[in-house]
This record gives structure tokens, sequence and C-alpha cells, in this order.
């Protein structure tokens, strides 16, 4: 019993299987907060949570540093605006250069449309295909999706996961504080 008057639920596993993590369900978007801050806190380092809609300060929380996607996308940018400077730089001066109206061959304010364009163009690429290499996408399976009632995660549920490739990583110990987290439920998520 939990000291709200609500039953605790323990779903376990069959012995042979390998474990992912130990995940734990919350019924907030606070109570999850707090229990990642419990989970940073107590040192476990390797921790996932899972939520219908952004929890400010969640990420912080759980550990979570920069991304590279910014420093992808800006040098995608610079690659793409100095190409596209490039291709028009020796296709007008080097390749065919042309006197057209009495204008130097290297008119660079006539090479600035093409130049942002292609900047832009490759700024954008870099952001979708770095952003899903990153987040190591598409993923069609995740161990969390064994687990009852984790659709609900796009719905109301929080879900928190300490998973097993954490070096403080202790079966019984974790179950034990998540259960002092006071979830709804704690549940092994096997590989």
């Amino acid at each position: 019993m939990r000291t709200d008057g609500t039953t605790f639920q323990f779903r376990g596993r069959a012995p042979s299987e390998r474990l992912f993590g130990m995940a734990a369900v919350f019924d907030t978007p606070e109570a999850i907060l707090s229990a990642a801050k419990a989970v940073r806190a107590t040192g476990y380092t390797h921790a996932e949570a899972y939520t219908p809609f952004p929890v400010i300060g969640l990420s912080e929380s759980l550990g979570f540093r920069r991304t590279w996607v910014p420093p992808l996308v800006l040098a995608g940018g610079l690659f793409g605006a100095g190409g596209g400077f490039f291709m028009q730089w020796f296709a007008n001066v080097i390749h065919l250069p042309w006197n057209v109206g009495g204008r130097p061959v290297n008119s660079w304010p006539a090479f600035i449309p093409i130049t942002f364009e292609l900047g832009v163009l490759f700024a954008a690429l870099c952001a979708v295909f770095g952003m899903l290499m990153l987040n190591r996408l598409p993923q069609p399976f995740h161990p969390m999706f064994k687990l009852d009632g984790f659709e609900s995660a796009s719905q109301d549920q929080f879900f928190l996961c300490i998973e097993a490739s954490d070096p403080k990583f202790d079966a019984d110990a974790v179950r034990e504080f998540l259960i002092g987290l006071g979830p709804r439920a704690v549940m092994e998520v096997p590989k």
C-alpha cells in the first residue's frame, strides 16, 4: 500500500530473460520530475524518461548534454554557402568569363541569392539527417515496447527507465529504489 492509499503493483519477468532495465510508471509530470532528480542524485547515469508531452526541466534532471545537431547545421550551412559561392565563382571567373554590361567577372553581389539558398538547403538537410542519425532513427523496435501499457506513454502516463547498462545497476537495488519513489507500478524491461 502506498502512502496515498492506492495499491502498488510489481510485474516481474521470467528468470531466463535478460534485462534492458527497470521502469517505473508515474501519473503526473511533477512526480516523474522529482523521480528523475532522485535518480540523478543517487548516481544513475543511464536513465531515460518517456512522457506524452515535454516536461520542463526533465532532460536537465536526467543529466542530458547538449546535442551535436546545432554544430552539424552550422557546418552544413557553411558548406552549402561555400559550395554555392564557389560553383558560381568557378563558372563565371574560371570556366566561362564573359564581360556582361561592363561588370567585373567576379561580381559577388550577383552570387548572394544562390549562396544563401544553398546555405539554407544544406543546413536544413543536415538538421534533418543529423537528428535522425543522432537519435538512431528510425527505430522500429525498442525494448520498452514490450511493456504492458507502454502505449499510454503517448497519452497520459509517464515512464522512467533505469537501464541495465548503468554501471551502478543491480536489479534488486534498482527495484527497491524505484518503489521508494512512489510510482504506480515498477516493471522489469526484458531485452
